[in-house]
Formats: C-alpha cells, structure tokens, sequence
C-alpha cells in the first residue's frame, strides 16, 4: 500500500470525479497535505473517503457521515462508533421500510385506478357498438 495517493488516483479508484473528491475537502470530511500546489492524500485520507462513498450509498447525509467518522477519530477502539453506526443503519432501515410502503401502496392504487379506467373504457365502448 502506498504511503500517499494523488487525487486522480483516488477518483479512479472509487470511480468520482476529483470535483468530488474536492467537495468533501471543502466540507471537512478529508484532509489532504500539500506539496506546492499539489494535494497528497494520506492512508487515512483514503479509508475515510471509502467511508464516505459507503455511507453515501447507504443515502447517509454528509452529516450523518461525519459524525460517524469523527467518532472513529474521538474513540479508536470504534466501539462509539459501531454503536452509533449500528442506530443509524436502523433508523435508516426505518425509513427505507416506510418509503417501501408508500411505494406499495401506490403501486396497489395505480393498479387499481388503472383497472377502473380500462373498465370505463369498455363499458363506453360496449355502448357505442349498441
């Protein structure tokens, strides 16, 4: 493993764009060193962006995703951060399941408005052909 990476490398190897990679710099979430005008990106610069992009995938908010990151920072041993991490994937599930609903339930009520509307379109024209 490297000792640093660049910021192209890092935006190969998680597939963004380095625009990205600098977001989450303007947003505190990575800190790279400089050398001149170029940015170098530490080991730890990389597992933090890995988390970045799963939490992102997981749809935590940059919020959400700091305060998982930082707790790593405060509590090396990651116990805070694994509980912390354990209560936000449940209430991510949470929310998750009630958008599943909601999906459902409209799904069920479009299937059903749609049916309505073939049966009208039958009756009228059962009549026309009478």
């Amino acid at each position: 493993m490297p000792d640093t990476y660049s910021i192209a490398e890092l935006a190969r190897e998680f597939e963004v764009t380095t625009r990205t990679i600098r977001f989450y710099e303007d947003k505190g979430l990575i800190l790279p060193e400089r050398q001149g005008q170029r940015r170098v990106y530490s080991p730890r610069n990389r597992i933090r962006l890995r988390l970045i992009m799963r939490g992102k995938r997981l749809g935590f908010s940059l919020d959400e995703i700091r305060g998982i990151i930082d707790l790593y920072d405060a509590d090396p041993t990651e116990t805070a951060q694994l509980k912390h991490f354990i209560n936000k994937l449940r209430e991510r599930q949470s929310i998750l399941r009630r958008q599943q609903k909601d999906i459902n339930d409209t799904l069920e009520e479009l299937v059903r408005r749609e049916k309505e509307c073939e049966d009208l379109l039958s009756a009228k024209s059962g009549q026309s052909a009478s």
